[in-house]
């Protein structure tokens, strides 16, 4: 079988047996199908000339490996005779054989994927295979761990700390892992960081720890070769005989291990891993093109020299660094230098920092070398923001903040890197969502700076919604999110659907568009949508109306298109509802009311997410219906699975539902029965066109309603007009005695208001006569409602017949008079023509009929005869009545037939038996009998399985005592009779005579059967007396007895015992329940009893053919409030809901684990906030002395300092001095203008020209390299005025001196209220900078060459033609990298101020629109991306326009 193709899934019976097989060959086929892409995309490196290295011995090449190594032709070169060694050129990429998956040894196996890669491998295909073919999620964040290659002591406290901070922001980020992969330093740190998540996170997501080592400086790496047939590699880690090898390190998930064809030796990996990791942030975060990468961030223990240039390296890339404090060597010299000012960072601090740090390895280190790394660490204490220093202490409690210092360091570069603004608070927050750390957003984003509109962050609220992250959510909420803003446009919520993770309710989506298109089968049921295709409210409509039934409305209006997605799906259950696709006659007239709330809520409860359902749930109005409809709907989606832990998901979930509608529910009535009522009967224009009732009793709720308020309500709806307070004997007396009701004999409601009112009334006089004020009142019904007088006679009589009470009792006594009178008859009045009795019967169950049918069609909920007839059925008194009415028919059927009369009698009679137990239904109503009937239902299912375990033993021993007794009976009738009826009589102790022969008489049987009304007798001996052995007949009674009598009888006494107790504590929640339809049906139900309900009937059935002309009653069931009146109602629900949910936090607050956790979590709140004042306090010291003894340095006194001082903050000031320090910074970076030309490295104490410098050596770099080394003579005449570079000649310069440069500033007004200026500016190839328009000249009264391509001719010229009219704002040295000690650049910046009604600015406004955004005006501000002398320029500008910046 191929391994693309996989066998059916196999039945269930066998499911078991294969189920084990089925994966072993689908891991076999995945690791067929990765060995051949690996072998395909990845090389190795092999040496194909051998020749010895004099240095290493005979046997031993030149790249490391032994002559044994390499192949024939190596040994033998034809084509490489007399050429030296040269890795270039003798080492070629083969196909990799190295490769699959390792094993490490040790109590606990671990496993990881490897594979041995070419140098020269594509960083592309790297990814690809570990994103493609290892199936690594693309990660949120690259974490690159560096430092110390060798075993090094890690302080316990520190090394806690790093473990914990490291695997936390993997764990929350998503986050990949990068190390060396050896068994050694900080790379062993970071596996053992990871073992110890894997040993106490079993069941969570794998932290990825990749290693990317080199190849041939691993020990035992002969093991690795892949095999044919072999799956893994055992790998054995040997420290000790490792030599100067390593050893790959067993808890890192991944290796790659770099190969160039050389053994022995170190660093071959490290340009593969940079241009790996500088591929992966180049990727957009989350796979989408969002303009955000993945971010990169450098962490350092420890490390020696070629760590810092590591450190340097990543911060010339715009990588932030992390480097712990304590973990010692390079790490500890650079935290100790964090902070202070560049010129206090000097060759001799730095060396005493050396000595102290490196010990033993400082007599090793030369002078020169100190002087670069002093200048390096110059170097990456100015780029400070990408430089984050954590400090761990021994004294912080629970000290695991190495997680925040890496993504604050994230944080922090992003805020001072390219983007600036609005562009850097989104970045910002895009990654803080990507890595799931809301802790972070609350304190670096959301703060009191940072103003959010609603607009601006509907991005982020659908990342967060889509990436599951609901403490985001909560966030953004909280920061003013508005989501009926969000959700207003239905392609946001389709979007939402369409983001969907696989689910029952995306298959039941997917299923219900393309119903054809989908086949059963056993295996997963997965719907996934197209790409390109788009999910409509239509469908998500019907869905939910199905879910919810169809006595629903559509949530959502009707489209005006038909718009169909396609969906592929993995696999089909449950049946597809034709009937329902669609919008039919079911649409209100009215569109569907649209709540942002209620569609974030349906839209996460659908895929069971608990967490964010539950914050739209707290933001929701109508939140009782809501958790009803998640409650319907969940249930409904559990009946209909088929994955059983998942349905018990659903049931819990709907549980959890159920009981926050129950706790709003009762707070609502608690303040007020009134509206709670209201809410119950109101119809939710949110939810379908229901009430909050009808959705729990679909639901099946009976917890909800089995509430006093609910059961309260249905109180008022039994008892109709009359109060509740009446005693049932006073109703029952005044149903025949009538006019007592004129007595005031039966209390009525609407008399219990009046009293209400009037006592309201009292209460307003006595506040008035206590105050002296009047009261007033703006509630306009409770003064109409002042104005109502007491029931007349003809209400009262009416309330009193009408009330579903009294028809239930008026039903009860007609239903005793048709038992007496169908009792008379069948006993002392059934002739062969029938009487008037018997016909004043068959027309009173006609009129039963009549109302069995009306009960079946009357459908006020919109069910559809469908489900109101399943509903009718499921009912057992309805099928009681329908059996009672079906075999009346069928006896009268037969008494009117004079063959089949009795036979009808017989019919009847039995069916008397039938209405009898009908007669139970009356029960149901009673609070004390009620649930009995509940009893004896579950009892009587208890009684069938019984009957079913009793039966075997019955007819085992009748068949056996039949058979040994009676030889040969072929009466059926009496073989029946021994084989059922005698064994089941015995258990009751009804035992035959004929078991012992002492009763044994011979008259009472019949010899040969020949009598039909005797048994045969056995078989007898001589003596006449039964043949059988009497002994085993009496253990087989007596084994009979044991089991059936003792055993069996006992068993069935312990299930009902059980029964009772289990049923018994929810026996009233179910009653509470079910007598809800008894209450409904009576409601319903015509005024008068059979058989005078006849005339009801006829009144329905012409009000029905006369629409017109029939009343309209009220439906105490269902309510439609006023629109200001519901949406008063709902306001106080809403008020209701919080209070309730502030009551649950406040249980949950008060356990004893919440306070505990609150004690710790203020603690150490207390504690960081005092570290951080204590952190500020020593900074404000430090920049204190740092800005005095600058001052001192200038000649500034003591006092004048003193004076100075508070007319500028410390920290500009501090800004100012170092922006002056700043001004030769670029001319003495590492590498001469982003070549590869190396600089000397000259630190900043060493600039200056006066300052003698002994080592100084720079490169002689020339533009022209044919030209020879000027004297000496003439390049001293041209010195660098801000001192030494590192490079002499002219470089890349014109010529040697200053090179001119001419800027140009151009500058607007935006408006003509001249409230804001603009400058033009040219946005660098980079994207990441800005500046200003200008070039290379020879004399500033000409505009420079090269901005005629960029402003064009027109432009051009017009604006040459004002360079004489243009202010200069700065004329001086420019901090170019192209500097070198003999030639630098000098800027000359002129401003040129332009009308807004010019003809030039309409020019330059047409150009604008046609250079795709690299002329651009900006506003003037401080925020502003230029170098310093253009913001020199620009500070000066805003000067003269606006007099401030």
């Amino acid at each position: 079988m191929p391994c693309g193709s996989i066998c059916k899934v196999c039945p269930d019976r066998k499911r078991l047996q294969h189920g084990r097989e089925e994966s072993i060959f689908l891991g076999s086929c995945k690791t067929k199908r990765v060995a051949a892409w690996i072998q395909e995309n990845i090389k190795k490196k092999e040496c194909i000339y051998f020749q010895r290295d004099p240095s290493k011995g005979e046997l031993i090449c030149y790249c490391g490996y032994l002559e044994d190594y390499h192949t024939e032709e190596a040994k033998k070169p034809e084509n490489f005779v007399g050429q030296s060694w040269d890795r270039h050129k003798h080492v070629k990429e083969e196909q990799t054989d190295a490769f699959g998956r390792i094993t490490f040894g040790g109590s606990v196996q671990r496993v990881a994927e490897y594979a041995r890669v070419s140098t020269e491998t594509k960083s592309e295909t790297l990814y690809k295979l570990l994103t493609e073919q290892w199936r690594l999620s693309p990660p949120n964040l690259l974490i690159s761990v560096t430092g110390g290659a060798k075993n090094f002591y890690l302080k316990p406290h520190l090394k806690k700390v790093f473990h914990r901070g490291l695997i936390k922001v993997a764990q929350t980020t998503g986050a990949w892992i990068i190390t060396g992969g050896t068994h050694a330093g900080v790379m062993r740190h970071v596996g053992q960081a990871v073992r110890d998540y894997a040993l106490s996170n079993t069941m969570q997501g794998e932290i990825v720890a990749i290693g990317v080592a080199t190849w041939g400086a691993i020990h035992n790496r002969h093991v690795l070769k892949y095999e044919e047939g072999k799956s893994k590699a055992n790998y054995a880690i040997d420290t000790q005989g490792q030599g100067p090898l390593s050893c790959l390190d067993n808890n890192h998930t991944h290796f790659l291990l770099v190969d160039d064809g050389t053994h022995g030796k170190y660093g071959v990996e490290i340009e593969l891993r940079a241009k790996l990791e500088k591929y992966i942030s180049s990727r957009n975060l989350g796979n989408k093109v969002n303009g955000v990468t993945i971010p990169v961030v450098c962490v350092v223990l420890d490390g020696g020299t070629g760590t810092l240039n590591t450190i340097y390296n990543a911060m010339l890339n715009d990588t932030p660094c992390v480097i712990l404090e304590g973990s010692g060597r390079i790490a500890d010299v650079i935290a100790q230098v964090y902070g202070l000012p560049v010129s206090q960072i000097t060759i001799d601090s730095i060396k005493e920092l050396l000595k102290n740090f490196f010990s033993q390895e400082y007599g090793n280190f030369k002078e020169h070398d100190i002087i670069e790394w002093t200048k390096t660490i110059q170097d990456i204490i100015r780029m400070s923001h990408l430089l984050t220093i954590y400090r761990a202490r021994e004294d912080k409690h629970g000290d695991v903040d190495v997680d925040v210092a890496i993504l604050q360091a994230l944080l922090k570069a992003s805020k001072t890197g390219g983007s600036r603004g609005a562009a850097a608070w989104k970045r910002q927050l895009e990654l803080a969502i990507a890595w799931n750390r809301v802790d972070i957003a609350e304190k670096e984003i959301f703060t009191e700076e940072s103003q959010w509109k609603s607009s601006e962050l509907h991005w982020a609220m659908f990342l967060a919604l889509t990436g599951n992250k609901p403490q985001f959510v909560s966030l953004l909420l909280d920061n003013g999110l508005d989501l009926e803003e969000f959700l207003r446009d239905d392609e946001t919520l389709c979007e939402l659907y369409q983001e969907l993770p696989n689910c029952f309710f995306l298959y039941k989506l997917a299923k219900r568009v393309k119903p054809s298109g989908f086949s059963k089968r056993s295996g997963g049921r997965m719907a996934r949508v197209r790409t390109g295709e788009k999910i409509s409210l239509f469908h998500v409509s019907a869905e939910v109306r199905h879910l919810l039934g169809k006595f629903t409305k559509h949530i959502y209006p009707q489209p005006t298109g038909r718009s169909h997605i396609v969906m592929s799906i993995g696999d089909s259950s449950g049946s597809v509802y034709k009937d329902e696709t669609g919008f039919d006659d079911q649409l209100s007239e009215a569109e569907p009311k649209r709540d942002a709330c209620r569609d974030l809520f349906l839209w996460a409860v659908v895929h069971k997410n608990k967490a964010l359902a539950e914050i739209a749930w707290a933001q929701s109005r109508d939140s009782i219906s809501a958790a009803l409809a998640a409650s319907k709907i969940l249930k409904k989606m559990a009946r209909e699975g088929s994955d059983a832990d998942e349905t018990q998901d659903m049931k819990e979930l709907a549980s959890y539902y159920e009981d926050h509608a129950i706790g709003v529910f009762n707070v609502c009535n608690r303040h007020d029965e009134e509206r709670a009522k209201n809410l119950l009967v109101r119809i939710s224009s949110f939810w379908g066109k229901t009430t909050c009732l009808r959705l729990a009793l679909e639901a099946d709720n009976k917890d909800f309603v089995a509430q006093s308020g609910v059961q309260a309500h249905l109180n008022q709806i039994w008892c109709g007009e009359l109060s509740v307070d009446n005693p049932v004997w006073k109703v029952l007396i005044c149903i025949f005695f009538f006019p007592l009701i004129f007595t005031n004999f039966l209390l009525y409601r609407h008399d219990e208001i009046l009293q209400r009112q009037n006592e309201k009334k009292e209460e307003i006089k006595s506040v008035e006569k206590v105050t002296g004020s009047t009261v007033r009142t703006n509630n306009h019904r409770l003064q109409n409602q002042h104005n109502e007088k007491p029931l007349g006679w003809w209400p009262k009589l009416v309330g009193l017949y009408c009330s579903p009470q009294v028809k239930f009792y008026g039903n009860i006594v007609s239903y005793f008079a048709f038992l007496f009178l169908f009792a008379a008859v069948l006993m002392v009045d059934f002739q062969r023509t029938p009487s008037a009795g018997e016909l004043l019967l068959y027309i009173w169950l006609f009129s039963l009929v009549c109302e069995e049918i009306r009960q079946l069609f009357y459908d006020p909920d919109s069910f559809g005869i469908r489900k109101k007839a399943k509903m009718y059925i499921h009912e057992l008194w309805n099928i009681l009545d329908v059996l009672s009415i079906l075999l009346f028919c069928l006896g009268l059927g037969f008494r009117m037939t004079t063959e089949l009369f009795y036979a009808g009698k017989v019919i009847l009679c039995i069916d008397f038996v039938v209405f009898c137990l009908r007669l139970m239904a009356i029960f149901t109503i009673s609070r004390t009998l009620g649930p009995k009937i509940i009893i004896i239902k579950k009892m009587m299912m208890d009684m069938f399985f019984f009957m079913f375990m009793l039966s075997i033993w019955v007819v085992a021993y009748g068949v056996a005592k039949q058979g040994i007794l009676i030889h040969n009976e072929n009466r059926l009738n009496w073989i029946l009779r021994g084989a059922v009826y005698e064994p089941y009589l015995i258990i009751f102790g009804n035992f035959p005579k004929n078991f012992e022969n002492s009763e044994f008489d011979k008259n009472s049987c019949s010899i040969n059967a020949s009598e039909p009304f005797k048994p045969k007798c056995p078989e007898l001996n001589d003596n006449e007396m039964p043949a059988f052995p009497e002994w085993l007949s009496i253990i087989m009674l007596c084994v009979y007895l044991l089991f059936a009598n003792i055993l069996l009888l006992n068993l069935l006494i312990a299930i009902f015992n059980f029964t009772f107790q289990e049923v018994q504590d929810n026996t009233d929640k179910i009653w509470m329940f079910q007598r809800y339809e008894l209450i409904k049906e009576y409601h319903s139900r015509p005024n008068a009893p059979p058989p005078f309900i006849i005339f009801s009937h006829l009144r329905l059935l012409i009000s029905n053919m006369f629409p017109c002309c029939s009343p309209t009653r009220p439906n105490e069931f269902k309510k439609e409030l006023k629109k200001t009146d519901e949406e008063e109602l709902l306001l106080w629900e809403s008020l209701m809901k919080d209070i309730y949910l502030v009551s649950v936090r406040q249980r949950q607050s008060q356990s004893m684990e919440n306070r505990i956790l609150d004690t710790s979590q203020r603690v150490t709140t207390l504690t960081e906030q005092l570290e951080k004042l204590g952190e500020q306090i020593t900074q404000s010291t430090k920049d204190l002395q740092w800005i005095v003894e600058k001052m001192k340095c200038q000649g500034v006194s003591a006092i004048e300092t003193q004076q100075q001082i508070p007319d500028k903050s410390f920290e500009s000031l501090k800004n100012a001095a170092e922006e002056e320090e700043s001004l030769h910074v670029k001319s003495r970076q590492l590498y001469y203008s982003n070549s590869k030309i190396k600089r000397f490295p000259v630190p900043e104490e060493k600039v200056p020209w006066q300052v003698s410098f002994s080592l100084y050596e720079p490169r002689f770099v020339d533009g022209d390299d044919h030209v020879d080394e000027p004297d000496q003579e003439v390049l001293n005449k041209y010195r660098n005025p801000q001192g030494r570079t590192g490079i002499t000649g002219r470089g890349e310069l014109s010529c040697l001196g200053p090179n001119l440069n001419l800027d140009l500033l151009l500058t607007r007004w935006r408006d003509s209220e001249r409230s804001v200026l603009e400058y033009l500016v040219v946005l660098n190839s980079n994207l990441k900078s800005l500046a200003l328009p200008g070039g290379p000249v020879d004399s500033v009264d000409q505009l420079p060459g090269s901005l005629k391509g960029i402003l064009g001719r027109k432009v051009f010229e017009a604006l040459n033609a004002k360079v004489s009219e243009g202010k200069m704002v700065y004329k001086g040295y420019v901090d170019d990298c192209r500097n070198t000690d003999n030639a630098w650049v000098e800027t000359a910046i002129i401003n040129i101020h332009l009308d807004r009604t010019s003809q030039i600015m309409v020019d330059i406004n047409n150009m604008l629109g046609g250079n795709q955004g690299m002329l651009q005006w900006q506003e003037v501000s401080s925020s502003t991306r230029l170098s310093p002398n253009q913001r020199v320029a620009l500070d000066q500008v805003a000067a003269l326009h606006i007099k401030k910046l």
